[in-house]
């Protein structure tokens, strides 16, 4: 008989083989490695990468400008864990220099270190000794109206989705597992009191819940995501207690309640090994919901609140140019938001195929 770990290389292995689920499992690694590294990776590393500037406002793709740094005495005290975390504040000092405006179709030109070092020392901005304090800065997806970089705050927002992703699993799973078991293992007036509150909470639409829910503990950055995860164990929850009531009519789990073992035990080594994958499906399914729900919200202006780098506010922000030339400003995070979920429901079905067989 083959042990649990052999078990669990079997199912990674099939897992990896399963062409979707190897797209789904890449796609969501290169996300996690993103959101790790944050402003590590980000080309503008100030906080929420939100460094506005109104004259590169609306730049072209690959956009270059020249940035000149006054180097604020102060710029020492910013520990290297804590820009990491929540970036460098002392980017926000940056400076925009425009040398030719005779060319309309790129207001902003790259500069050599030489020609850029000269226009420094003829503008008075650094004397002929100094050293240089300016370099270049490319704008890989433009700007938007406030002049920040697209593809920085695109990057930042990769926190954001697997953050309400992570957390609205994870209490979708602590409920839903927790509260399944109980209903399914023990019946009687323990389960008509959970399957009313699973009736209660299912019949509600899922977008004024999280209102409701997030009403009632405050509006904040971790407060709807919080809501997201309270409103999303029910299926979980359904889906558990309709297997316990299968599994715990199984002779092993009769052996093991005559020999004295207790219920505790019985549920989580007996028990949940053996709805594990039902679990797993469903918790990647959530993730995927939760990911739109909170882009849903934050479209409507109900989610985390600007500047933060959200996938729904920066549609929200910018759905209005996609008749003004600007589509791909809206485009590009909603490109984003679909990889991201398209990635997740093909590991769900791929763990749905691997699991079942």
């Amino acid at each position: 008989m083959p042990s649990p770990v052999q078990n669990k290389k079997s199912v990674f292995r099939q897992l990896i083989s399963h062409r979707l689920g190897l797209f789904g499992i890449i796609w969501v690694f290169v996300c996690f490695i993103i959101a790790i590294l944050g402003y590590v990776i980000t080309p503008d590393n100030s906080p929420l990468a939100n460094r506005i500037n109104l004259q590169a406002a609306f730049l072209k793709p690959m956009s270059k400008v020249m940035l000149y740094n006054p180097r604020p005495e102060n710029d020492n005290r910013v520990s290297s864990f804590s820009k990491i975390i929540f970036g460098n504040p002392q980017t926000a000092n940056y400076k925009v220099y425009n040398r030719r405006e005779d060319k309309a179709d790129s207001f902003y030109l790259w500069y050599d270190k030489a020609d850029a070092a000269s226009f420094l020392v003829a503008e008075g901005l650094q004397s002929q000794d100094s050293k240089t304090s300016h370099h270049s800065f490319t704008y890989y997806l433009g700007s938007d109206n406030y002049g920040r970089d697209v593809f920085s705050r695109l990057l930042l927002g990769t926190r954001i989705s697997l953050s309400v992703g992570f957390i609205a699993v994870l209490i979708s799973l602590i409920m839903g597992v927790s509260l399944g078991l109980i209903a399914g293992y023990y019946g009687k007036w323990a389960d008509k009191l959970i399957m009313w509150l699973a009736s209660v909470i299912w019949s509600l639409p899922t977008l004024l819940l999280v209102l409701a829910i997030s009403f009632a503990i405050g509006k904040g950055f971790w407060q709807i995501f919080v809501a997201i995860g309270l409103s999303s164990w029910v299926e979980l929850t359904r889906v558990v207690r309709g297997e316990v009531i299968s599994i715990k009519e199984k002779e092993y789990i009769k052996a093991a309640k005559l020999l004295g073992v207790r219920d505790f035990s019985i549920l989580f080594r007996h028990i949940l090994p053996n709805v594990a994958g039902s679990v797993i499906v469903i918790c990647a399914a959530n993730f995927a919901s939760a990911i739109l729900l909170e882009a849903g919200l934050s479209f409507l202006g109900l989610g985390v609140k600007p500047p933060t780098p959200s996938w729904g506010i920066m549609i929200n922000d910018y759905y209005g140019f996609i008749l003004l030339g600007k589509a791909y400003l809206a485009l590009v995070p909603g490109f984003a938001i679909m990889m991201l979920v398209v990635s997740l429901n093909f590991i769900g079905i791929a763990l749905r195929d691997v699991l079942s067989k």
